[in-house]
């Protein structure tokens, strides 16, 4: 079956088509949940709860052949209010890891992404980590695509101005 019949299926009750069209997401939610809470166990939270939530929603869903960017949706917004709620409670002793994002080759790149603003760094996230179009990460965020461009310079900017400050001191 085609995700699309899948998520037809699953909207009509079937739950083996729901879980076929999570197993096909699986990886890319994994990644984008690591990359945000750069935690395995919060990330694998994130995951059992997007999960719950769209499965609860799944009827809700208008148009089936945007399953998948409706599912990381909810993913990234749970996430946001995750990082929100930790943050307000998080002892001040605590020391943040930066991310990997499944090992980079470029732990400086790695560092340089951790250090953008939310709007920015999801941006990078999702079109080059995870390889979605401008158009598609519009659609992810519900924002307008030259705001998507707008940002995406704006971030690269701001990495090629934090890379190349990192390679002035290191020379």
């Amino acid at each position: 079956m085609t995700p699309i019949q899948l998520t037809i299926a699953a909207q009509k009750g079937d739950a083996e088509a729901f879980a076929a069209l999570m197993e096909l997401h699986q990886s890319q939610l994994y990644r984008i949940a690591y990359a945000y809470l750069h935690n395995e166990g919060d990330a694998l939270e994130a995951i059992q709860e997007s999960t719950f939530r769209a499965f609860r929603k799944l009827k809700k869903l208008k148009e089936p052949s945007y399953f998948g960017t409706w599912l990381i949706r909810i993913l990234l917004n749970y996430c946001a209010d995750e990082r929100k709620r930790k943050s307000r409670f998080s002892p001040v002793t605590e020391i943040h890891e930066s991310s990997s994002w499944d090992r980079p080759a470029d732990p400086d790149l790695a560092a340089a992404v951790s250090t953008l603003d939310r709007d920015c760094k999801q941006i990078i996230i999702l079109s080059y980590f995870e390889g979605f179009s401008l158009t598609e990460v519009a659609d992810i965020l519900e924002i307008p695509t030259g705001t998507v461009k707008s940002r995406l310079h704006r971030a690269l900017g701001q990495l090629r101005d934090q890379l190349e400050t990192k390679g002035d001191v290191s020379s």
